[in-house]
């Protein structure tokens, strides 16, 4: 029982950081970013491609810095820019960029899975208590907290936190106070791109390097999203917990074979008994 609940909190932990990304983007644009898994797994490539000439920590910031950047590029010189657009339309160029990053990362990077050189190793193992704990996995969770960590402060401590609460709160307002909301919109689809980049090299090494290796973590981690709330960012690490720990136990004591279909299970469950998630927020419409 303990491994299992490790694992799943474990595994959990990187779905909470995937689901942050996606609810970072829904409070401030109310759109789904279907790019999110694909601008990953991009960056992640590029760790992949810089690793032996810049080293790996030269690598890991490289692919940060693109991953913000390229996520702010979008949302400032494409979805800002199509103001007539339909929320429908602005879903379906996020939908259309995810098929150009999917397809350029086929034609430079190929079809073949390739091992991820991440510096911890899944064969060195620690025990705690009953359970046994991998180093990669250990590493994983302490990284994976120290981002939830850092967001959680970035929001909640800072003047650009106060900025995007604002915003997601009352868009219309925000411009009216003469908050730089062209610029915070970008801002906020960076973070949630080193978000997802960040989750995406934890993962690599155990899911092995391909393009289309984080579909399933962006489908758990949209899952996770929707558990929580769309637009709660606590939320999203309860969802990715939940989710984390329910699918390790469902695989334990249920089966191996089904438990990919747990998320969507979960999904359906949830917009049919509580469409706002555990901790989201009731819109109601002013008359």
């Amino acid at each position: 029982m303990l491994q299992y609940l490790l694992n799943g909190i474990a595994t959990g932990a990187l779905y909470s950081v995937i689901a942050l990304g996606i609810v970072l983007v829904y409070r401030t644009s109310r759109l789904l970013n279907f790019a999110h898994g694909d601008l990953a797994m991009v960056a992640v490539f590029l760790v992949w491609s810089f690793s032996r000439p810049l080293g790996f920590p030269g690598a890991v910031a490289v692919a940060l810095l693109a991953a913000t950047a390229l996520g702010a590029a979008f949302s400032f010189g494409v979805l800002q820019q199509v103001k007539e657009a339909t929320l429908l339309g602005q879903v379906v160029l996020t939908l259309g960029f995810s098929q150009v990053l999917s397809g350029a990362a086929l034609v430079v990077w190929g079809a073949d899975s390739k091992p991820f050189p991440f510096p911890l190793s899944s064969v060195v193992t620690y025990r705690l208590g009953g359970a046994v704990i991998s180093q990669l996995t250990l590493g994983s969770l302490v990284i994976a907290l120290v981002l939830m960590a850092g967001l959680y402060l970035l929001i909640q401590q800072t003047r650009v936190g106060l900025a995007m609460r604002a915003y997601s709160q009352d868009p219309e307002a925000a411009r009216l106070l003469g908050l730089p909301t062209r610029r915070l919109l970008a801002f906020t689809w960076g973070v949630a791109a080193l978000l997802g980049t960040a989750a995406g090299m934890l993962l690599a090494p155990v899911t092995f390097l391909h393009p289309y290796f984080m579909l399933t973590p962006f489908l758990k981690g949209f899952t996770a999203a929707v558990l929580g709330g769309l637009d709660s960012v606590p939320g999203a690490i309860v969802g990715g917990l939940l989710l984390g720990v329910m699918e390790s136990l469902f695989a334990g004591y249920v089966s191996l074979r089904f438990v990919s279909t747990l998320s969507f299970a979960l999904i359906v469950v949830m917009l049919l008994v509580r469409p706002e998630g555990l901790l989201g927020r009731v819109f109601q419409r002013r008359v």
